[in-house]
């Protein structure tokens, strides 16, 4: 039996001491550091509430559960942990991921073409997902990626031109927190404080880690998302900025050419 505070010591092991060292040892290289703190403020907040429904669905159905006592308080069928965990990985990949730089003199304007074909990428995402949900095992991965095109779908018509051409610091951002919280996760489910059900997961894992693919690809979109908001974000504010400076209407510049 997990003891009462398991979730919450689970944070206080694992996610708190990192997050405490990053900010401590925060290097603001992607861009101000009022732009890098105000955009993780507006990434953790769009991550509690637009993830808040989907998570507490698939409780509620059974696709995980969490360990005996291993948590004391409840908000509807989400467990208080869970909203931290919601607060607490934004502010982890943020945190690490301003240690790299980005160079936002291109353009904002992105031609219509080319923002058809990022909502497209998204719509396969989604595709995928619906696919997947055509079967019990399929629920966790399938509803992932279908809640997860609508947030890949906004940013990748945004701007994925920029993400491309910024890929070594969006790699890096995403990778290196992505492998420590598989690992943390991995680490959970070991200890029993959550368990996954066999019925609506499909039974892959990533090799060697023994992690279930569901948790996996779920650490990498979100942590995904992260990075890339918070991309996106300092750039726009940066072109924004730079208008506003000649003296140009800033919403001009986010028009599409052909």
């Amino acid at each position: 039996m997990t003891a009462g505070i398991d979730y919450l010591v689970f944070h206080a092991v694992a996610l708190l001491p990192v997050v405490a060292a990053l900010a401590l040892l925060a290097r603001y290289r992607l861009g101000a550091r009022r732009d890098v703190l105000a955009g993780t403020l507006v990434l953790s907040g769009l991550a509690l509430v637009y993830t808040t429904p989907w998570d507490s669905y698939l409780i509620t159905r059974g696709v995980w559960w969490y360990g005996d006592g291993a948590v004391l308080v409840r908000f509807g069928a989400v467990p208080l942990g869970e909203y931290l965990f919601f607060v607490l990985q934004p502010l982890l990949v943020a945190l690490w991921t301003a240690r790299f730089p980005v160079e936002t003199a291109r353009p904002l304007s992105v031609p219509l073409p080319e923002r058809t074909l990022g909502l497209a990428a998204a719509g396969v995402v989604a595709a995928a997902g619906l696919a997947l949900l055509g079967a019990d095992s399929g629920l966790y991965l399938g509803s992932l990626l279908v809640w997860s095109a609508p947030i890949l779908g906004i940013q990748w018509a945004f701007g994925w031109p920029f993400l491309v051409a910024e890929w070594r610091t969006v790699l890096a951002g995403t990778l290196v927190p992505t492998l420590y919280l598989w690992v943390v996760d991995r680490a959970a489910i070991e200890v029993g404080l959550w368990t996954l059900s066999e019925r609506y997961t499909t039974g892959v894992a990533v090799p060697l880690l023994g992690l279930p693919i569901e948790e996996a690809v779920f650490f990498l979109l979100t942590s995904l998302f992260v990075v890339q908001g918070l991309v996106l974000y300092v750039w726009l504010v940066d072109r924004v900025r730079a208008a506003g400076h000649r003296g140009l209407n800033p919403l001009s510049t986010l028009s599409g050419g052909r």
